[in-house]
């Protein structure tokens, strides 16, 4: 065989692979994640890689970047799980984000601390938009409700503030939420 035709079978074996080694490189992508307690109840999260079913990925290992409450983190994968590397103090909200080839992938969660250890909860976007507008609309409905339902709704957003939910997380969740939705 002359180098020319090896040169091209060499170029045509390497176009029928790539398609094949990009599949692979999407298989140890994360598009999908949950968030749990780590098993050794340290106060940290591990944030679990998942598919769209919210099956763990086994063959997720490597270092991700995330993005945590607005702080960027490296976190090392092995197996499917990471843990964040601080402990969680109180009950707070938590956004997590990771961003990769497929685009940005966003979650808000309320971490409850109490004695038994943290418990979070995933907030779905929808609520961030149903529940002030229910406030809203009970103020509307009934004129004489006006003053507490804006007190009611201000001490929601104080509430949610303290907590670790600003109005920037707020907006990416319900963001991240509608992309998901399409």
């Amino acid at each position: 065989m002359s180098t020319k035709r090896m040169r091209i079978f060499l170029y045509l074996l390497a176009l029928l692979w790539f398609p094949v080694l990009c599949d692979a490189q999407d298989l140890r992508s994360i598009n999908h994640f949950i968030v749990k307690e780590n098993l050794i109840k340290n106060g940290k999260l591990a944030i679990i890689a998942t598919d769209a079913d919210e099956n763990p990925l086994d063959s997720i290992s490597g270092t991700y970047q995330f993005v945590i409450n607005g702080f960027e983190q490296s976190l090392k994968f092995n197996e499917g799980v990471a843990i964040t590397p601080h402990a969680m103090e109180a009950s707070a909200f938590v956004f997590i984000k990771h961003r990769n080839q497929q685009g940005s992938h966003g979650r808000l969660y309320y971490v409850l601390r109490n004695d038994g250890g943290l418990n979070p909860i995933a907030i779905n976007w929808y609520y961030l938009i149903l529940i002030p507008a229910l406030i809203l609309l009970i103020a509307y409905l009934f004129k004489r409700l006006m003053i507490l339902a804006l007190v009611i709704l201000a001490g929601f957003f104080i509430f949610n503030y303290s907590k670790g939910l600003n109005l920037e997380n707020w907006f990416e969740t319900i963001t991240h939420g509608i992309k998901a939705w399409y």
